[in-house]
């Protein structure tokens, strides 16, 4: 494969990146529904909850999956999945319609993220893959910090969004899967598929016994638990010390994703200029100051500049991990994806511990719970050899 087709061939493959950031609207989402149901904390949570509660059941088998039907073809399965998942909202807006959606939403994300990183893998090779892997985030990014835009403009602009409110962003989005789903079936990638040679569930959860295999696996929890933690968390923090509305505050969670994505752009640079674990270090202070600013921070200048410090310090913690945990076993990737990418069930406890700790002491209880993810991340220093 000569160099101007894997840059070509990763055309479709970051737009799948693209809509593997659908994932991140379940934030905003959130907030819109606790708000048109009347839902607590805690019961709100329960939707990004759920969402990453797939992961833990499905990560594995795709890896194993990807082993039979290949790497292409699971993509392509998480990619109909994930556009069902988007069209099923632009029915309603009930508590059933939406538990739906968004199990079918983690369900797909669960298949892509498990099967796109050793796809974009496949066509660049073993060379710069944590910063291939980082710009793939960056792409994410932009279809994350444009989802709370986009029900922001829904919510207030009924006309011109088809009378669907803040649920616009499922439509767009469906549209955008659909067309990716398209590209990629017309791209011809080359792989080599096992067939039946795949490990057995129990050789893959073998693997957690490497010690990085194990320690990357907490640290994308935390990761991720901090992603929808500040994700679900932020708007909630301006409404309850600033007094902001749900649709002025909406704007927290862009800021997130617009600083994640400045993040995922320069770590991609950053990452091959210097070592990994000098990068990840300063990431962690940045997001440890930000956890400080969070729990005390009364204003609103305060709080925005915690959380584009958050949103720059996390964007590449998972980039980080997961390729060192890939690198650390290279005749098992398929099955280490699928542990690492297990790992994103952080996104089903983090919120669900930080809805009871924000509806018993308010929100700097949610922040706290962040606080413990960040200080295990500084235990991952060490570990980091590539």
């Amino acid at each position: 494969m000569s160099k101007q087709n894997k840059s070509i061939y990763l055309i479709p493959v970051m737009l799948c990146f693209f809509c593997m950031g659908f994932v991140d609207l379940v934030g905003i989402a959130s907030n819109y529904v606790k708000e048109d149901l009347g839902l607590t904390d805690s019961v709100a949570n329960i939707f990004p909850s759920l969402v990453f509660f797939w992961f833990l059941i499905f990560s594995v088998p795709t890896g194993m999956l990807m082993n039979k039907i290949g790497r292409k073809n699971t993509v392509l399965l998480s990619l109909v999945v994930t556009v069902v998942s988007l069209f099923i909202p632009l029915f309603g807006n009930s508590f059933a319609i939406m538990l739906i959606a968004f199990s079918l939403l983690g369900i797909g994300n669960a298949l892509m993220q498990t099967s796109i990183n050793p796809l974009a893998m496949l066509i660049i090779g073993d060379k710069n893959l944590a910063s291939t892997l980082t710009f793939g985030q960056f792409v994410k990014a932009i279809a994350s910090f444009l989802a709370p835009y986009l029900a922001m403009w829904g919510a207030t602009q009924v006309i011109p969004s088809f009378g669907l409110d803040w649920r616009v962003l499922f439509l767009i989005y469906f549209v955008v899967g659909t067309l990716a789903t398209l590209l990629l079936w017309f791209t011809p990638i080359q792989e080599e598929i096992t067939g039946g040679k795949s490990s057995s569930f129990m050789d893959c959860l073998r693997l957690l016994g490497k010690p990085i295999v194990l320690l990357s696996f907490f640290a994308i929890m935390c990761h991720v638990g901090i992603d929808v933690g500040t994700n679900t968390t932020a708007p909630k923090l301006l409404m309850e010390r600033v007094g902001m509305t749900l649709n002025e505050a909406a704007f927290a969670t862009s800021l997130y994703f617009i600083f994640r994505t400045i993040g995922a752009l320069t770590g991609s640079f950053f990452l091959r200029v210097m070592k990994t674990r000098i990068f990840f270090i300063f990431s962690v202070v940045l997001m440890a100051v930000s956890m400080a600013i969070m729990f005390g921070g009364q204003s609103k200048t305060m709080l925005y500049i915690a959380i584009a410090l958050v949103g720059y310090g996390n964007s590449n913690i998972f980039s980080m991990a997961f390729s060192e945990a890939l690198l650390s076993v290279p005749d098992k990737q398929n099955e280490v994806s699928g542990l690492m990418i297990m790992g994103l069930f952080g996104g089903t406890v983090f919120p669900l511990l930080m809805g009871f700790a924000s509806d018993a002491v308010g929100q700097a209880g949610a922040v706290i719970v962040m606080a413990v993810g960040v200080a295990y991340l500084f235990t991952y220093i060490p570990r980091i050899k590539h």
